[in-house]
């Protein structure tokens, strides 16, 4: 019979109140980052029916310019969690929200800076890309590189403030933000570009980062240098074997660990295949949903908005949930490792509803809605505990690293879902066979997390800390 786990336990008896719960203003603070994140996103697809009729754009011209931001961004990833740990966490957030709250709000005057652009293209002789998609382009990329700094940095913040046993419910939690993005983007953009015009919505959406900024560096400090923690909830905070409390002037000196090195460890793998495999999932649920329900069940866009904010609801209970569920486990006598591992086992198995949306989709537009919902649920459940890995296997100095390393392979793999499903939607839907190829693309969605959770396994089959950093 599994015997409780004593430091579970022990934590669970002593009063919360005793401890304190500053941490969790941290864990606000990373939330509303993570929804400025994706409004921020969002605003270009939102708008890019008028888009392309105001500037007369193909199907082609939409697709280079949103190829630029997940290219970019998958790059980024790598460097950004390199940067994180060599800046700091305060320091390295602000530098990633100015930077991509300034690539939001450059797409308001993405003419004038295509106009550049085009024309120094052109002094070098290389033929020019027309000036709107140019322009949208640079917009796209700068705002893929301060992005790119958003979840290496909230990982890094959640493993200096939580416990083991809290972080991926805290994770959960921030992570919900992206849905919450995700459902505010459809009711605020139109609005924002009907009323005062599409550079309006770019600009007043983009400028919010700069007011969250504001709250950050005021609130944001290292556990250890933070006067606003009392003694109680830093030691709770440092209460795992090993994680002794971070000298005063940690953050602003930390140490170093090459990739080359990170490699080297099959932890650092077991990650880096579990965003492979599982975060195209997602990139695929956001470009394509619209579209299947367009040719599915002939949907306009502004009917598509409340079952999408349906499902997007959905995913923010998968994300909270998920974050939570490895307790269950922990304080039934399982490891941190091993509640994690149980958790995201059972949490692979929801993703596989994905598989009746088609032979269900006879049914009404609503059914392939909650399916994919509980299958777009299950991933951010997923995504919450994948984060945590890193936290609870390498130390807190080099979690930036190792998240911008599966980050850049989760961005990789966005990359290849979306150009996959691209060319094989155009076939078959040449053939007249469209609904083919969504059951090919759907059956990957529900089977991926099985096969990454086994791979995970295989590369760890235990927990086993790194301490030689």
């Amino acid at each position: 019979m599994n015997q409780p786990n004593p430091q579970a336990v022990g934590l669970a008896a002593e009063p919360a109140a005793a401890i304190g719960k500053y941490r969790w203003t941290i864990c606000g603070l990373l939330f509303f980052a993570t929804t400025i994140n994706y409004l921020d996103r969002q605003v270009l697809s939102l708008l890019a029916p008028a888009l392309s009729k105001e500037f007369g754009w193909s199907n082609s011209d939409y697709a280079n310019i949103a190829a630029v931001f997940q290219f970019v961004y998958a790059i980024s990833m790598l460097f950004a969690g390199r940067v994180i740990d060599k800046m700091g966490t305060r320091r390295a957030f602000v530098l990633a929200i100015v930077v991509w709250s300034m690539g939001a709000i450059l797409h308001a005057y993405s003419v004038s800076i295509g106009t550049t652009f085009s024309n120094i293209l052109a002094a070098i002789g290389i033929a020019a890309v027309p000036v709107s998609v140019a322009g949208f382009m640079v917009g796209r990329a700068v705002l893929a590189l301060g992005e790119a700094g958003n979840f290496p940095a909230a990982i890094k913040a959640t493993a200096e403030y939580f416990p083991k046993k809290e972080r991926s419910f805290a994770t959960g939690i921030f992570n919900s933000g992206a849905n919450i993005g995700a459902i505010l983007a459809p009711i605020t953009v139109p609005l924002i570009a009907e009323l005062w015009g599409w550079q309006s919505a770019f600009i007043i959406i983009g400028a919010i980062g700069f007011v969250w900024m504001g709250f950050w560096l005021y609130f944001y400090e290292t556990p250890a240098r933070q006067k606003r923690l009392s003694r109680a909830e830093l030691d709770y905070i440092n209460s795992d074997a090993g994680d002794a409390p971070a000298a005063p002037d940690a953050d602003a000196a930390p140490r170093k660990a090459s990739w080359f090195k990170l490699l080297a460890y099959r932890q650092t793998w077991a990650f880096t295949v579990g965003k492979f495999l599982t975060d195209g999932v997602w990139w695929f649920f956001l470009f394509w949903l619209p579209k299947f329900m367009s040719a599915q069940y002939g949907v306009s866009a502004t009917e598509m908005v409340l079952p999408l904010a349906v499902l997007y609801s959905m995913t923010m209970f998968g994300s909270i949930g998920g974050g939570w569920f490895p307790t269950f486990f922990i304080n039934r006598g399982a490891s941190v490792y091993q509640g994690r591992m149980r958790a995201m086992l059972t949490i692979a198995f929801f993703p596989l509803a994905v598989l009746l949306a088609q032979p269900l989709g006879y049914l009404g537009i609503w059914v392939p809605v909650v399916l994919i919902g509980i299958g777009a649920s299950a991933h951010q459940a997923w995504s919450a505990n994948l984060f945590t890995t890193v936290s609870d296997m390498f130390p807190k100095h080099s979690v930036g690293s190792v998240v911008g390393i599966g980050g850049m392979a989760g961005g990789l793999g966005g990359v290849m879902i979306t150009k996959v499903a691209g060319r094989m939607f155009d076939h078959y839907s040449a053939l007249g066979q469209i609904q083919t190829g969504y059951m090919i693309m759907f059956t990957f969605c529900a089977l991926a997390y099985l096969l990454a959770w086994c791979v995970m396994k295989a590369l760890v089959p235990a927990h086993k800390e790194i301490t030689d950093l």
